[in-house]
């Protein structure tokens, strides 16, 4: 949620002088509500001045005109090269002087076509005001060298959305700005008029089937409309906080709706069938062209707004195509509504719909904000839709709730909650400064009516009323105390200590750990030869691409190898997360914790087995790789086994090359369960060698196709107890058949209490031949 500076400024009286974006931004974030950060907003619009065209002369075999321009008596006039169509002598519009540095540039003087450009003319986009790059700015009749009308430089204080689910009040400004109002001492300025709400009775009617779900429908009906362009200080307004400039009578619902957080709507009453509004549930199989372009069918749990033929809109959620605002509008119909949060929520949800309305209602907005927003959106339609005319009264249909009962609050009970002392006087300073209504119940107790806006969910019982007191002293103003009860060592959980130890070691060895989602679609199952009926369906996927929820990490993990071949040539990825596997009817699925890890290259991916194998061996060692079947989503000869102390905990293979056309990728899938399980609680230490050791070569011919971990462990049968026997070379060619290769390894000897004289190592290396020899094996000596 972006909060725009001034506007905040032009609420609250002083703020400007008080405090500046930044201390406000740190105010807000120890009071209210977490910002993420402040950013400025066009500052070059401080520099940017109102000019007058006061000729052009089209440039031979170019659509560019030289124009003079009037910049006012400090600029003078100047030359600028423009190439917008509606460039034309008598025009005004925003000039933007050399040396002002505008979106990442610095605005300088050019010579363009032999012309010698001074600054700029700009257009809307250019200038960060709207969306319009079509042509330059058109202002009304200015004075040339005058600022821009009402269009200044800002700053926009963002604000975490997460923060603010349990405010309603905080989705619009007025809502800040009564926040900051509180906190700064300064005076809160009201924005909304309601004398200028019409008497009289209405020539529309509504009517409403279930006030659970609507508790309030407000509307006004105007005619003699003209939709254009919003006023070039609306439109910079709504695109200084993200919202997109429209059309002035669209831009005045999103403006009210950011100001004080009521969602408004306004229909074109002609395309309106009837002179009644109907709140009703949709029909099974009902549908709607909504303002998206998107065709909705819809069922009995969504809440509509319709007329006599059919629906106009979702309510709470977006408008209909069908009685959209045009050009060719002349009358309309403007809602403001109240609806139920969870019905808004639960229809955004099916539709996989969310908008700026549908956040706002979810968080239960205030009903007796809806004649607020009607009134603020007379005064701006009278501004800028000059001859608008309302017809008829007011329509409102409003089921009034209950009086709310006040909140008793002792003040003992509340200086032990907080942990510290406080003036009975001061609780209620800090209340009414939040438009808490506080009367006296008894000596020491307060009885205190909560505001509407704040009665909504937000504020309930008492101890919500120890958080408002808590967050205006300041947290920081309560003295630390350690807790009076024995404190026990916490639980500690075995499995995520080990997940961390092994997330370490791969990251130690180069690997950048990388998030998935634990669902998949059916797509992606299919791609790797899985069966989706065998996969965990979700009930109401977030979308449709994450349906299924995983039984393996590969599809996420190579998701994540073509999106980062694109732009690297190298890499190493890794991934800790559940597989899920469905049991029985009515039973849990078992969720299994695996590492897959993954390395790309682009050459012939050899060595990103041999890299994977050896952090198989820095996480299990003296674990094996035993060659197996390859399965369809495996190389047809690169896939293996990984065996430690006789249990198969998982695979290493290279994707089969259909998948990732651009190079190799090589995975390693490993169950961490199994791993855990098997892993020793004990590591036991031996001594440095104090003597040196000796080494000699063997080179043993073996069958063209025997793997290398096959002979490995045959030499290591023979050899007994050796130090280490490492792996050198092979080779094949003459004077060796055709079907023989050599292996070459190295054997290491030592002594714990002597260095090995050459008679003793030369018997190590012959017994080793012997046996050898004796298991069929020729060898190269």
């Amino acid at each position: 949620m972006k909060f725009s500076y001034n506007w905040l400024c032009e609420l609250v009286d002083g703020l400007k002088d008080a405090a500046g974006p930044r201390e406000l931004m740190r105010q807000i974030t120890l009071k209210t509500a977490e910002c993420e950060g402040v950013e400025p907003f066009a500052p070059w619009l401080d520099r940017v001045v109102a000019a007058r065209v006061d000729s052009i002369e089209p440039l031979p075999g170019s659509h560019n005109v030289k124009a003079i321009v009037d910049a006012g008596p400090q600029l003078g006039l100047k030359t600028v090269v423009c190439g917008a169509p509606n460039c034309l002598p008598g025009k005004y519009t925003a000039y933007v002087p050399a040396g002002v540095p505008l979106n990442g540039r610095e605005i300088g003087k050019v010579v363009i076509e032999g012309v010698e450009s001074d600054g700029m003319l700009a257009s809307g986009m250019e200038l960060g005001i709207n969306r319009d790059h079509s042509g330059i700015v058109e202002l009304g009749a200015a004075k040339p060298g005058s600022g821009l009308e009402r269009i200044v430089p800002d700053f926009e204080i963002e604000v975490d959305n997460k923060s603010l689910t349990h405010r309603p009040d905080l989705w619009g400004h007025h809502g800040m700005a009564r926040e900051v109002a509180a906190f700064t001492g300064l005076r809160l300025n009201e924005p909304v008029d309601l004398g200028l709400l019409p008497d009289g009775a209405p020539e529309w009617n509504v009517e409403i089937r279930d006030f659970d779900l609507c508790p309030r429908y407000s509307a006004l009906v105007f005619d003699n409309v003209k939709v254009g362009p919003s006023p070039l200080w609306l439109q910079a307004r709504l695109e200084a906080i993200g919202l997109n400039p429209i059309s002035n009578i669209v831009d005045v619902t999103n403006f009210v709706m950011a100001e004080i957080a009521q969602p408004m709507h306004a229909f074109d009453a002609d395309k309106l069938r009837g002179a009644t509004i109907i709140v009703r549930r949709a029909e099974d199989g009902e549908t709607i062209h909504a303002l998206n372009g998107e065709n909705y069918t819809l069922s009995r749990s969504n809440l509509v707004i319709a007329d006599k033929d059919g629906a106009v809109a979702l309510a709470g959620v977006i408008g209909g195509m069908e009685s959209a605002i045009s050009e060719a509008t002349t009358r309309i119909v403007l809602e403001s509504a109240n609806f139920n949060a969870a019905s808004v929520r639960k229809t955004s949800a099916a539709l996989k719909l969310r908008t700026d309305a549908s956040m706002r209602f979810e968080k239960a907005q205030d009903a007796r904000n809806t004649l607020r927003g009607l009134a603020r959106a007379v005064a701006l339609l009278n501004e800028i839709c000059p001859g608008i005319r309302l017809v008829g009264g007011l329509v409102d249909s409003w089921n009034e709730p209950a009086a709310v009962d006040p909140i008793e609050l002792p003040m003992d009970w509340l200086q032990r909650k907080l942990g510290r002392s406080i003036e009975a006087a001061e609780v209620r300073s800090i209340l009414d400064a939040l438009c808490f209504r506080v009367e006296d119940a008894a000596p020491g107790v307060f009885h205190v009516h909560v505001p509407s806006w704040r009665a909504t969910r937000d504020v309930t019982i008492k101890d919500d009323l120890v958080e408002e007191v808590g967050r205006m002293i300041g947290y920081d103003s309560i003295p630390p105390q350690a807790p009076l009860q024995p404190v026990k060592q916490p639980w500690i959980n075995q499995e995520r200590n080990f997940h961390h130890a092994v997330r370490e070691l791969a990251a130690a060895q180069g690997y950048t750990e990388t998030y998935n989602y634990s669902f998949l679609s059916d797509e992606m199952v299919v791609r790797f030869g899985m069966d989706p009926a065998a996969h965990l369906r979700v009930a109401n996927p977030i979308s449709s691409e994450n349906n299924l929820m995983r039984r393996s990490l590969l599809p996420g993990l190579h998701r994540n190898l073509l999106e980062n071949a694109k732009r690297f040539s190298e890499f190493r990825l890794f991934e800790i997360g559940n597989e899920i596997h469905p049991r029985g009817a009515g039973e849990l699925p078992d969720e299994v914790p695996h590492l897959m890890a993954a390395i790309y290259s682009q050459g012939s991916g050899e060595a990103g087995l041999f890299e994977l194998k050896r952090l198989a061996e820095c996480l299990m060692p003296g674990c094996e790789a035993t060659q197996t079947e390859s399965r369809q989503y495996e190389h047809p000869a690169r896939s293996a086994t990984i065996l430690w102390r006789n249990h198969a905990l998982g695979r290493l293979f290279e994707l089969h090359p259909t998948l990732v056309e651009s190079g190799r990728g090589a995975i390693l899938d490993i169950d961490l369960r199994k791993m855990q399980q098997l892993a020793p609680r004990e590591v036991k230490y031996r001594p440095l060698n104090r003597f040196p050791s000796s080494g000699f070569d063997l080179s043993i011919v073996t069958p063209l196709r025997e793997p290398a971990g096959v002979t490995r462990a045959r030499l290591a049968e023979a050899a007994g107890e050796v130090d280490s026997i490492e792996y050198l070379r092979q080779y094949t060619g003459s004077p060796l058949p055709e079907d023989r290769k050599s292996v070459s390894y190295r054997i290491t000897v030592s002594a714990p209490d002597h260095t090995l004289t050459n008679e003793e190592v030369n018997a190590v290396r012959d017994r080793i031949i012997s046996k050898l020899k004796s298991l069929g094996y020729e060898l190269r000596v």
